[in-house]
């Protein structure tokens, strides 16, 4: 831990320094990209507060990982948890599926990579930030206590120390190392499916996010489904539905589905993963679409393993940047 705070440094531009690391970090804590936003918010804001009793005795990064962690701790408390559908519920069939609608605060959300992964020329370091954001992983650590979720994240993707998250922690080493044991245990029977970040440079990946986006667009549901491992999953927050394999997963698209027939999709990333922003025809017949999903794509050994439909645009798409509607004159870039 380096970079020590002085008091001749302006606060505001030594904190923003860490501002995107600290949003991920509290992401992984909460699963929500909206209460990891407030809580760095509220962070900054305790610091400015308590920055006169800050003397200067540890790094600003590691007193201000110590009040972010005190706040998500607080949030955790109060009960939030965050899951996927899967984490809920048995897979239903498409012929007697039931859309039944859960709150808000029930769902583990997608993030943008840009909000919560610090930018390195190191590909492996690059990597592994982004295996450490995917949905399924921040969905495994909901199911840890809020102390050993803090322990995991800072020792076995931040690389903190056992003894520097000890004093974080205000507790002792054997007992980080306890909790991490613990928290170890815990996630491997969760039993993680592998997926791939997304990345520009891999040729494959390349190209099955071509063949996905033509036979999406044009509804040829056949080269879609030939596209997914034999039992990819399709889950629609804020539905608890989730639906897997492929006969299901296509009788799904033509029948209750179907009116995502004349789609486009906009490529994104979230959670490090490939996306796609999903615009549906306009209901009035006029020319152009509008807004229906935010699509996350999971994907392992070329094939589909997971399609991810956010529902609700009119809280996705401004996050992440993706247009109000789509003329009729858009190209894919």
């Amino acid at each position: 831990m380096s970079d020590l705070a002085t008091t001749d440094m302006d606060l505001d531009t030594a904190m923003d320094r860490y501002r995107v690391e600290l949003t991920g970090y509290c992401y992984r804590m909460l699963g929500s990209s909206f209460d990891a936003e407030d809580a760095v918010q509220d962070t900054y804001i305790r610091a400015w507060r308590s920055y006169e009793k800050f003397e200067g005795r540890s790094s600003l990064r590691s007193w201000l990982y110590r009040i972010a962690t005190n706040v998500c701790l607080d949030l955790l408390n109060a009960g939030n948890k965050r899951a996927r559908p899967m984490d809920l519920t048995a897979p239903q069939h498409q012929a007697s599926a039931v859309l039944n609608e859960r709150p808000e605060v029930t769902w583990l959300e997608p993030v943008p990579d840009g909000r919560v992964l610090p930018q390195t020329a190191d590909p492996a370091e690059m990597a592994l930030a982004k295996e450490s954001v995917r949905l399924a992983f921040v969905a495994a650590l909901q199911h840890l206590p809020a102390k050993q979720r803090a322990v995991l994240i800072l020792r076995e993707v931040l690389a903190w120390k056992a003894d520097e998250v000890a004093r974080l922690l205000e507790t002792t080493t054997a007992s980080v190392n306890s909790a991490l044991q613990r928290a170890r245990a815990t996630l491997a029977g969760q039993s993680l499916r592998d997926s791939e970040p997304a990345d520009p440079l891999d040729a494959d990946q390349a190209q099955l996010l071509a063949r996905y986006l033509s036979a999406f667009e044009a509804y040829d549901i056949s080269r879609l489904t030939a596209l997914l491992h034999e039992d990819a999953v399709l889950s629609m927050p804020p539905f608890d539905l989730w639906l897997q394999g492929h006969e299901d997963i296509a009788a799904w698209h033509l029948n209750q589905g179907i009116g995502c027939k004349g789609s486009r999709l906009v490529p994104t990333t979230a959670n490090g993963m490939p996306a796609f922003g999903q615009y549906r025809p306009r209901e009035d017949g006029r020319p152009g679409h509008t807004p229906w999903a935010l699509q996350v794509l999971e994907v392992s050994d070329g094939k589909i393993v997971g399609l991810n439909a956010f529902l609700d645009t009119a809280r996705w798409f401004p996050l992440f940047g993706l247009p109000e509607e789509l003329d009729e004159s858009y190209e894919v870039q």
